[in-house]
Protein backbone atom coordinates (compact mmCIF):
# COMPACT_ATOMS: atom_id res chain seq x y z
CA UNK A 1 0.00 0.00 0.00
CA UNK A 2 1.57 3.66 -1.01
CA UNK A 3 0.07 6.94 0.20
CA UNK A 4 -1.52 7.18 -3.24
CA UNK A 5 -4.17 4.35 -2.52
CA UNK A 6 -5.39 6.96 0.72
CA UNK A 7 -8.58 9.24 -0.48
CA UNK A 8 -5.98 12.27 -0.69
CA UNK A 9 -5.63 15.69 -2.89
CA UNK A 10 -3.12 16.60 -5.16
CA UNK A 11 -1.55 19.10 -2.84
CA UNK A 12 -1.01 16.88 0.01
CA UNK A 13 0.12 14.10 -2.70
CA UNK A 14 3.17 16.91 -4.21
CA UNK A 15 3.96 17.82 -0.51
CA UNK A 16 4.55 14.01 -0.04
CA UNK A 17 6.69 13.79 -3.30
CA UNK A 18 8.46 16.59 -1.90
CA UNK A 19 9.37 14.72 1.15
CA UNK A 20 10.26 11.24 -0.82
CA UNK A 21 7.15 9.95 1.23
CA UNK A 22 5.70 7.01 -0.46
CA UNK A 23 4.51 4.17 1.75
CA UNK A 24 2.69 4.96 5.01
CA UNK A 25 3.37 3.34 8.26
CA UNK A 26 0.84 0.97 9.78
CA UNK A 27 -0.69 3.71 12.08
CA UNK A 28 -1.20 6.12 9.49
CA UNK A 29 -2.53 3.44 7.06
CA UNK A 30 -5.43 2.06 10.12
CA UNK A 31 -5.89 6.11 11.44
CA UNK A 32 -6.59 7.34 8.22
CA UNK A 33 -10.70 6.52 7.58
CA UNK A 34 -11.15 6.63 11.44
CA UNK A 35 -9.94 10.46 11.60
CA UNK A 36 -11.39 11.24 7.91
CA UNK A 37 -14.65 9.98 9.44
CA UNK A 38 -14.98 12.49 12.03
CA UNK A 39 -15.68 9.84 14.66
CA UNK A 40 -13.57 10.02 18.36
CA UNK A 41 -10.28 8.36 17.87
CA UNK A 42 -7.60 6.80 20.07
CA UNK A 43 -4.52 5.61 18.42
CA UNK A 44 -1.63 3.18 20.64
CA UNK A 45 1.61 3.24 19.42
CA UNK A 46 5.10 3.27 20.17
CA UNK A 47 7.06 6.58 19.50
CA UNK A 48 8.98 7.05 16.11
CA UNK A 49 5.38 5.19 13.82
CA UNK A 50 4.46 8.63 12.24
CA UNK A 51 1.90 9.82 14.27
CA UNK A 52 1.54 13.26 13.72
CA UNK A 53 0.81 12.45 10.08
CA UNK A 54 -1.86 9.35 11.08
CA UNK A 55 -3.52 12.62 12.68
CA UNK A 56 -3.15 15.90 9.72
CA UNK A 57 -3.36 13.75 6.50
CA UNK A 58 -6.60 13.14 6.91
CA UNK A 59 -7.01 16.45 8.71
CA UNK A 60 -5.46 18.26 5.90
CA UNK A 61 -7.55 16.48 3.37
CA UNK A 62 -10.84 17.79 4.76
CA UNK A 63 -9.76 21.21 6.17
CA UNK A 64 -11.36 23.76 3.60
CA UNK A 65 -10.65 27.15 2.69
CA UNK A 66 -11.50 29.91 5.51
CA UNK A 67 -11.21 33.53 5.99
CA UNK A 68 -11.98 33.41 9.67
CA UNK A 69 -9.76 34.63 11.93
CA UNK A 70 -10.04 31.50 14.61
CA UNK A 71 -8.66 28.39 14.37
CA UNK A 72 -10.57 25.05 13.58
CA UNK A 73 -8.08 22.51 14.53
CA UNK A 74 -6.52 22.24 18.02
CA UNK A 75 -3.59 20.08 18.94
CA UNK A 76 -2.28 20.12 22.11
CA UNK A 77 1.15 18.35 22.27
CA UNK A 78 3.16 18.15 26.15
CA UNK A 79 6.55 20.07 25.40
CA UNK A 80 7.83 23.28 23.91
CA UNK A 81 10.08 21.31 21.54
CA UNK A 82 7.38 19.32 20.61
CA UNK A 83 5.37 22.58 19.43
CA UNK A 84 8.04 23.16 17.02
CA UNK A 85 8.49 19.83 15.99
CA UNK A 86 4.67 18.99 14.94
CA UNK A 87 4.29 22.90 14.00
CA UNK A 88 7.05 22.30 11.27
CA UNK A 89 5.52 19.04 10.04
CA UNK A 90 2.52 20.53 9.66
CA UNK A 91 3.82 23.61 6.97
CA UNK A 92 5.68 20.47 5.42
CA UNK A 93 2.53 18.82 3.79
CA UNK A 94 0.88 22.24 3.69
CA UNK A 95 3.45 23.52 1.11
CA UNK A 96 0.63 23.37 -1.29
CA UNK A 97 -2.19 24.08 0.82
CA UNK A 98 -3.21 28.04 1.51
CA UNK A 99 -3.99 27.17 5.36
CA UNK A 100 -2.14 29.40 8.63
CA UNK A 101 -0.51 27.20 11.17
CA UNK A 102 0.99 28.46 14.64
CA UNK A 103 2.50 26.98 17.17
CA UNK A 104 2.69 28.29 20.80
CA UNK A 105 4.47 27.60 23.97
CA UNK A 106 5.91 29.09 27.77
CA UNK A 107 8.77 30.45 27.75
CA UNK A 108 8.47 33.11 25.58
CA UNK A 109 6.68 36.60 25.17
CA UNK A 110 3.24 36.20 24.99
CA UNK A 111 2.64 39.42 23.93
CA UNK A 112 4.29 38.61 20.27
CA UNK A 113 2.19 35.51 20.07
CA UNK A 114 -0.79 37.41 20.77
CA UNK A 115 0.18 39.22 17.85
CA UNK A 116 0.54 36.03 15.77
CA UNK A 117 -3.07 34.54 16.72
CA UNK A 118 -4.73 38.16 15.98
CA UNK A 119 -3.80 37.85 12.63
CA UNK A 120 -5.62 34.69 12.15
CA UNK A 121 -5.30 31.47 11.89
CA UNK A 122 -6.17 28.00 10.56
CA UNK A 123 -4.35 25.05 13.08
CA UNK A 124 -2.35 25.97 16.32
CA UNK A 125 -0.30 24.02 17.80
CA UNK A 126 0.22 24.86 21.74
CA UNK A 127 1.55 23.67 25.15
CA UNK A 128 -1.60 23.44 28.20
CA UNK A 129 -0.91 26.35 29.86
CA UNK A 130 0.48 28.88 26.95
CA UNK A 131 -3.30 27.90 25.73
CA UNK A 132 -4.77 28.24 28.46
CA UNK A 133 -3.46 31.97 29.07
CA UNK A 134 -3.97 32.68 25.84
CA UNK A 135 -7.47 31.56 25.94
CA UNK A 136 -7.91 33.35 29.30
CA UNK A 137 -6.57 36.79 27.22
CA UNK A 138 -9.81 36.31 25.00
CA UNK A 139 -6.99 37.24 22.12
CA UNK A 140 -7.25 33.17 21.15
CA UNK A 141 -11.28 32.59 20.70
CA UNK A 142 -11.36 28.51 20.72
CA UNK A 143 -15.64 28.74 19.64
CA UNK A 144 -14.54 27.76 16.21
CA UNK A 145 -12.80 24.45 17.22
CA UNK A 146 -13.98 21.04 15.08
CA UNK A 147 -10.91 18.70 15.84
CA UNK A 148 -9.09 18.67 19.19
CA UNK A 149 -5.95 16.27 19.13
CA UNK A 150 -4.15 15.22 21.82
CA UNK A 151 -0.66 13.72 21.39
CA UNK A 152 1.76 12.16 23.59
CA UNK A 153 -1.01 12.31 26.42
CA UNK A 154 0.57 9.92 28.60
CA UNK A 155 3.31 11.96 29.19
CA UNK A 156 1.31 15.29 29.46
CA UNK A 157 -0.42 13.52 32.58
CA UNK A 158 2.41 12.37 34.04
CA UNK A 159 4.01 15.62 33.66
CA UNK A 160 0.67 17.43 35.69
CA UNK A 161 -1.28 18.45 33.05
CA UNK A 162 -4.52 17.33 33.90
CA UNK A 163 -5.83 19.90 35.08
CA UNK A 164 -5.17 22.11 32.16
CA UNK A 165 -6.12 19.89 30.06
CA UNK A 166 -9.87 19.92 32.52
CA UNK A 167 -9.87 23.46 31.82
CA UNK A 168 -9.56 23.71 28.48
CA UNK A 169 -12.26 21.35 27.58
CA UNK A 170 -14.40 23.19 29.46
CA UNK A 171 -13.57 26.02 27.05
CA UNK A 172 -14.08 24.03 24.04
CA UNK A 173 -17.48 23.83 22.22
CA UNK A 174 -19.01 20.70 22.65
CA UNK A 175 -19.61 18.98 19.20
CA UNK A 176 -15.79 18.50 18.03
CA UNK A 177 -14.17 15.47 17.10
CA UNK A 178 -11.74 14.15 19.62
CA UNK A 179 -8.39 12.49 18.77
CA UNK A 180 -5.86 11.08 21.00
CA UNK A 181 -2.67 9.36 20.30
CA UNK A 182 -0.30 7.61 22.73
CA UNK A 183 2.84 5.57 23.41
CA UNK A 184 0.69 3.27 26.22
CA UNK A 185 -2.13 3.44 28.11
CA UNK A 186 -2.42 4.43 31.29
CA UNK A 187 -5.10 4.55 34.10
CA UNK A 188 -5.60 8.24 33.82
CA UNK A 189 -5.48 8.17 29.94
CA UNK A 190 -7.98 5.45 30.31
CA UNK A 191 -10.57 7.76 32.64
CA UNK A 192 -9.49 11.00 30.32
CA UNK A 193 -11.04 8.92 27.74
CA UNK A 194 -13.86 7.14 29.24
CA UNK A 195 -14.62 11.48 30.62
CA UNK A 196 -14.51 13.16 27.09
CA UNK A 197 -14.50 11.31 24.37
CA UNK A 198 -18.28 9.58 22.87
CA UNK A 199 -17.93 6.22 21.78
CA UNK A 200 -14.36 6.14 20.32
CA UNK A 201 -13.00 3.98 17.89
CA UNK A 202 -9.39 2.13 19.51
CA UNK A 203 -6.47 1.86 17.13
CA UNK A 204 -3.76 -0.20 18.64
CA UNK A 205 -0.25 -1.10 16.62
CA UNK A 206 1.58 -2.47 19.17
CA UNK A 207 1.01 -3.83 22.25
CA UNK A 208 2.07 -1.19 25.17
CA UNK A 209 5.39 -2.17 25.88
CA UNK A 210 6.50 -4.07 22.99
CA UNK A 211 10.08 -3.25 21.92
CA UNK A 212 10.78 -1.84 18.19
CA UNK A 213 12.02 -5.13 16.57
CA UNK A 214 14.66 -2.85 14.90
CA UNK A 215 16.52 -1.94 17.90
CA UNK A 216 18.98 -4.13 18.86
CA UNK A 217 19.53 -3.61 23.09
CA UNK A 218 21.92 -3.84 24.89
CA UNK A 219 23.47 -3.78 29.19
CA UNK A 220 25.66 -2.86 31.57
CA UNK A 221 26.04 -3.49 34.81
CA UNK A 222 27.93 -0.34 35.96
CA UNK A 223 28.72 0.24 39.91
CA UNK A 224 28.79 4.02 39.94
CA UNK A 225 28.42 7.11 37.90
CA UNK A 226 32.03 7.52 37.21
CA UNK A 227 32.55 3.88 36.01
CA UNK A 228 29.76 4.57 33.85
CA UNK A 229 31.14 7.83 32.42
CA UNK A 230 34.32 5.78 32.07
CA UNK A 231 32.72 2.75 30.40
CA UNK A 232 30.60 5.52 28.25
CA UNK A 233 34.15 7.43 27.18
CA UNK A 234 35.35 3.42 25.76
CA UNK A 235 32.03 3.35 23.66
CA UNK A 236 32.05 6.67 22.12
CA UNK A 237 35.73 6.54 21.62
CA UNK A 238 34.21 4.79 18.14
CA UNK A 239 33.21 7.72 16.30
CA UNK A 240 32.04 5.98 12.70
CA UNK A 241 29.94 3.24 14.96
CA UNK A 242 28.43 6.31 17.44
CA UNK A 243 27.94 8.67 15.26
CA UNK A 244 24.60 10.03 16.62
CA UNK A 245 24.25 9.77 19.64
CA UNK A 246 21.76 10.26 22.45
CA UNK A 247 22.32 10.11 26.21
CA UNK A 248 19.42 9.84 28.47
CA UNK A 249 19.77 10.91 32.02
CA UNK A 250 16.97 11.13 35.14
CA UNK A 251 17.52 14.44 35.99
CA UNK A 252 18.62 17.68 35.75
CA UNK A 253 22.00 18.32 38.20
CA UNK A 254 23.11 14.80 36.38
CA UNK A 255 22.81 16.15 32.58
CA UNK A 256 25.35 18.86 33.04
CA UNK A 257 27.77 17.09 35.30
CA UNK A 258 27.78 14.35 32.46
CA UNK A 259 27.90 17.32 29.89
CA UNK A 260 30.86 18.69 31.45
CA UNK A 261 32.53 15.09 31.45
CA UNK A 262 32.23 14.44 28.16
CA UNK A 263 33.51 17.72 27.07
CA UNK A 264 36.75 17.25 28.68
CA UNK A 265 36.66 13.79 26.56
CA UNK A 266 35.40 14.22 23.31
CA UNK A 267 35.83 18.78 22.91
CA UNK A 268 33.38 20.50 21.05
CA UNK A 269 31.50 17.33 19.96
CA UNK A 270 28.27 17.32 22.91
CA UNK A 271 25.63 19.27 23.97
CA UNK A 272 22.97 19.16 26.36
CA UNK A 273 18.97 20.26 27.20
CA UNK A 274 17.00 20.26 29.86
CA UNK A 275 14.09 22.49 31.19
CA UNK A 276 16.47 24.51 33.19
CA UNK A 277 17.92 25.85 29.67
CA UNK A 278 16.70 28.88 28.00
CA UNK A 279 14.16 27.73 24.50
CA UNK A 280 16.67 29.28 22.79
CA UNK A 281 19.35 27.23 23.93
CA UNK A 282 17.16 24.15 23.77
CA UNK A 283 15.98 24.99 20.12
CA UNK A 284 19.88 25.65 18.91
CA UNK A 285 21.14 22.35 20.85
CA UNK A 286 18.41 20.41 19.39
CA UNK A 287 19.40 21.95 15.97
CA UNK A 288 23.27 21.76 16.08
CA UNK A 289 22.53 17.79 16.91
CA UNK A 290 20.25 17.47 14.25
CA UNK A 291 22.56 18.90 11.00
CA UNK A 292 25.82 16.91 12.95
CA UNK A 293 27.64 20.14 14.32
CA UNK A 294 27.23 17.96 17.68
CA UNK A 295 27.52 14.17 17.69
CA UNK A 296 26.29 13.67 21.08
CA UNK A 297 23.17 14.57 22.65
CA UNK A 298 22.71 14.80 26.67
CA UNK A 299 18.67 14.92 27.74
CA UNK A 300 15.83 14.79 30.58
CA UNK A 301 13.16 12.07 30.58
CA UNK A 302 11.14 15.50 30.10
CA UNK A 303 12.75 15.96 26.24
CA UNK A 304 12.04 12.10 25.50
CA UNK A 305 8.30 13.52 23.88
CA UNK A 306 9.93 16.15 22.03
CA UNK A 307 12.62 15.05 20.25
CA UNK A 308 12.38 13.98 16.22
CA UNK A 309 15.66 13.63 14.60
CA UNK A 310 16.59 11.34 12.21
CA UNK A 311 19.33 8.80 11.95
CA UNK A 312 20.33 8.71 15.48
CA UNK A 313 22.28 5.42 15.90
CA UNK A 314 22.52 4.99 19.33
CA UNK A 315 20.26 5.50 22.60
CA UNK A 316 22.12 5.29 25.64
CA UNK A 317 20.07 5.38 28.85
CA UNK A 318 23.70 6.33 31.27
CA UNK A 319 20.60 5.58 34.34
CA UNK A 320 18.10 3.19 34.34
CA UNK A 321 14.43 5.07 34.08
CA UNK A 322 12.21 4.20 37.73
CA UNK A 323 9.40 3.53 35.06
CA UNK A 324 9.60 1.46 32.39
CA UNK A 325 7.61 3.39 29.69
CA UNK A 326 10.17 5.87 29.99
CA UNK A 327 12.67 3.46 28.59
CA UNK A 328 10.27 2.63 25.80
CA UNK A 329 9.92 5.91 25.50
CA UNK A 330 13.66 6.89 25.51
CA UNK A 331 14.71 4.01 23.10
CA UNK A 332 12.14 4.91 20.49
CA UNK A 333 14.14 7.94 19.30
CA UNK A 334 16.60 5.09 17.17
CA UNK A 335 15.37 2.54 14.75
CA UNK A 336 13.03 5.30 13.09
CA UNK A 337 11.40 4.76 9.30
CA UNK A 338 12.27 0.85 9.39
CA UNK A 339 16.32 1.86 10.10
CA UNK A 340 18.40 -0.21 12.14
CA UNK A 341 18.88 1.41 15.66
CA UNK A 342 20.85 0.54 18.56
CA UNK A 343 20.36 1.19 22.54
CA UNK A 344 22.47 0.75 25.20
CA UNK A 345 21.33 0.29 29.06
CA UNK A 346 23.59 1.01 32.36
CA UNK A 347 22.43 -0.10 35.59
CA UNK A 348 24.20 0.13 39.50
CA UNK A 349 23.10 -2.42 41.59
CA UNK A 350 20.39 -0.20 42.87
CA UNK A 351 18.92 0.33 39.57
CA UNK A 352 18.50 -3.32 39.19
CA UNK A 353 14.69 -3.67 40.13
CA UNK A 354 13.90 -0.98 38.14
CA UNK A 355 15.72 -3.03 35.21
CA UNK A 356 13.46 -5.97 36.15
CA UNK A 357 10.70 -4.03 35.61
CA UNK A 358 11.60 -2.40 32.19
CA UNK A 359 12.33 -6.22 31.35
CA UNK A 360 8.86 -7.27 32.87
CA UNK A 361 6.74 -4.91 30.83
CA UNK A 362 8.38 -5.65 27.40
CA UNK A 363 8.69 -9.40 28.13
CA UNK A 364 12.04 -9.47 26.69
CA UNK A 365 15.43 -9.98 28.67
CA UNK A 366 17.98 -7.12 27.70
CA UNK A 367 21.43 -8.88 26.64
CA UNK A 368 24.15 -8.53 30.00
CA UNK A 369 27.72 -7.49 28.20
CA UNK A 370 30.76 -7.36 30.48
CA UNK A 371 32.82 -4.27 31.06
CA UNK A 372 35.95 -4.80 29.46
CA UNK A 373 39.09 -5.34 32.33
CA UNK A 374 40.75 -2.32 30.84
CA UNK A 375 38.29 0.53 32.09
CA UNK A 376 38.44 1.72 35.59
CA UNK A 377 36.53 0.88 38.42
CA UNK A 378 35.88 4.44 40.11
CA UNK A 379 35.42 4.54 43.87
CA UNK A 380 34.48 7.90 43.66
CA UNK A 381 30.71 8.68 44.45
CA UNK A 382 28.50 11.48 43.77
CA UNK A 383 26.16 12.74 46.33
CA UNK A 384 23.01 11.37 45.48
CA UNK A 385 25.31 7.42 45.64
CA UNK A 386 27.21 8.35 49.44
CA UNK A 387 25.18 6.46 52.25
CA UNK A 388 22.51 8.90 54.34
CA UNK A 389 23.89 9.75 57.99
CA UNK A 390 21.09 9.01 59.89
CA UNK A 391 20.85 11.60 62.97
CA UNK A 392 20.58 10.37 66.18
CA UNK A 393 19.59 11.81 69.68
CA UNK A 394 17.74 14.56 67.83
CA UNK A 395 15.46 16.57 70.66
CA UNK A 396 13.35 17.56 67.98
CA UNK A 397 12.30 14.12 66.77
CA UNK A 398 9.37 12.87 67.41
CA UNK A 399 9.74 9.78 70.13
CA UNK A 400 9.18 6.39 70.01
CA UNK A 401 5.62 6.77 71.66
CA UNK A 402 4.48 9.13 68.95
CA UNK A 403 4.75 12.04 70.62
CA UNK A 404 7.20 15.41 69.88
CA UNK A 405 10.33 15.52 71.73
CA UNK A 406 11.66 18.82 73.75
CA UNK A 407 11.69 21.73 71.89
CA UNK A 408 15.33 23.25 71.52
CA UNK A 409 13.46 26.73 71.91
CA UNK A 410 11.22 28.23 74.45
CA UNK A 411 8.07 30.44 72.84
CA UNK A 412 8.65 33.63 73.04
CA UNK A 413 6.40 36.05 76.31
CA UNK A 414 4.17 37.17 73.52
CA UNK A 415 3.57 34.39 71.89
CA UNK A 416 2.56 32.59 74.96
CA UNK A 417 -0.38 35.03 75.49
CA UNK A 418 -4.54 33.36 75.80
CA UNK A 419 -7.16 35.17 74.01
CA UNK A 420 -9.68 35.83 76.84
CA UNK A 421 -12.60 36.93 75.05
CA UNK A 422 -14.08 40.50 75.57
CA UNK A 423 -14.51 43.28 73.19
CA UNK A 424 -11.96 44.63 71.44
CA UNK A 425 -13.61 48.23 71.10
CA UNK A 426 -13.95 48.22 75.04
CA UNK A 427 -10.76 47.04 75.53
CA UNK A 428 -9.51 50.41 72.79
CA UNK A 429 -11.73 52.64 74.56
CA UNK A 430 -9.72 51.27 77.95
CA UNK A 431 -6.38 51.98 76.71
CA UNK A 432 -6.98 55.29 74.49
CA UNK A 433 -9.58 56.87 76.94
CA UNK A 434 -11.69 57.80 73.92
CA UNK A 435 -15.50 57.46 73.84
CA UNK A 436 -17.12 55.15 71.39
CA UNK A 437 -19.94 56.85 69.99
CA UNK A 438 -20.87 60.91 69.06
CA UNK A 439 -23.45 60.50 72.30
CA UNK A 440 -20.58 60.08 74.75
CA UNK A 441 -19.06 62.47 73.45
CA UNK A 442 -22.32 64.96 73.91
CA UNK A 443 -22.76 63.13 77.76
CA UNK A 444 -18.86 64.05 78.01
CA UNK A 445 -19.42 67.79 77.64
CA UNK A 446 -22.38 67.92 79.55
CA UNK A 447 -20.95 66.50 82.44
CA UNK A 448 -18.04 68.94 82.14
CA UNK A 449 -20.51 72.18 81.66
CA UNK A 450 -21.96 71.28 85.12
CA UNK A 451 -18.47 70.98 86.87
Amino acid sequence: MTFRDLNLNTPIYNALDDLGFETPTPIQKEAFNVVASGRDMVGIAQTGTGKTFAYMLPILRHLKYSRQDNPRVLVIVPTRELVVQVAEEIEKLSRYINNRVLGVYGGTNINTQKQAVAQGLDIIVATPGRLYDLAMSRVLQLKSIQKLVIDEVDVMLDLGFKHQLMNIFDILPERRQNIMFSATMTKDVDSLIQGFFITPQKIQIAVSGTPLENINQQRYNVPNFYTKVNLLQDLLKIRDLHSKVLIFVGYKSMADLLYEKLEEFFPGECCVIHSNKTQNYRLKSIEQFSVGAHRMLVATDVMARGLDIDDISHVINFDTPEYPENYMHRIGRTGRAEKEGHAILLSTEKEQEARKRIESLMQFKIPLAEIPEYIEISTELIDEERPKQKERHNPIKRTSNGKEGQSIHEKKAKNKKVNLGGSYKREIAKKYKKPKTRGDKSSNKRKNRRK
